[in-house]
């Protein structure tokens, strides 16, 4: 397994716990949108604890860029890439994941599982091959919406969005669950793409599979 060490180009919070990290592209270091990589703080202390995030960044763009949820309350990695800057190092590993593009469907996303979708969205977006996907996000409060505005520039009323611990004018509160897909959702023959929490994607795969959704039509991370 060959590793890269990356210099950090700008790290900037988007959210009040998602900090976006732009960092240099290693030569002939290539992904499909939706796949990930093990990263790692290149300190002596961190070099050795990797943990997986998501490309979001367009393939074709000359550096790779991460959008991580931060984690302040642990002592673990996300609340020390809360202090990394412009100028930093981080380690890059393999490029892997089972997340990627078979065709139109539907996205189902929980907090920041929405990370391997953004880089497939933004792929689609520039193709004009985004008609006919839907995207489902659920999040805690509206506070937690990760790249709202783009999202809803690419996606326009297919982009809903759902939250689980507040009432938003426009907005449903409630979690999505077999009743609000059902309700949602009109074919379960098409491509349906999750991801979020282990807990998060085992209820949803469980639904749509027992609505009637093929396995092999149900796209997610294998842990």
């Amino acid at each position: 397994m060959e590793n890269h060490t990356v210099r950090v180009l700008d790290a900037q919070f988007i959210t009040h716990d998602v900090k976006c990290f732009k960092v240099e592209k290693p030569e002939g270091y290539d992904f499909i949108p939706g796949q990930a990589t093990e990263v790692s703080i290149n300190t002596t202390e961190w070099n050795d604890k990797p943990r997986p995030f998501t490309f979001t960044n367009l393939k074709e763009e000359n550096y790779l860029e991460f959008m991580i949820k931060i984690y302040k309350e642990h002592n673990g990695v996300t609340n020390m890439l809360g202090r990394i800057n412009k100028g930093d190092e981080l380690i890059l590993h393999d490029v892997w994941g089972a997340i990627q593009y078979k065709g139109p469907g539907v996205f189902i996303a929980g907090g920041a599982g929405i990370t391997p979708f953004i880089s497939i969205f933004r792929d689609l977006f520039i193709k004009k091959q985004l008609a006919g996907n839907k995207l489902i996000y659920s999040n805690k409060t509206s506070e937690d919406v990760i790249m709202n505005e783009e999202l809803e520039g690419m996606l326009k009323d297919n982009f809903i969005k759902l939250f689980t611990r507040e009432k938003v004018m426009g907005f449903t509160g409630k979690r999505i669950d077999r009743k609000y897909l059902i309700e949602n959702i009109t074919d379960f023959s098409q491509h349906f793409y999750i991801c979020g929490s282990k807990e998060f994607v085992k209820s949803i795969s469980g639904y749509l599979i027992d609505l009637g959704a093929k396995i092999d039509e149900v796209v997610f991370e294998k842990s």
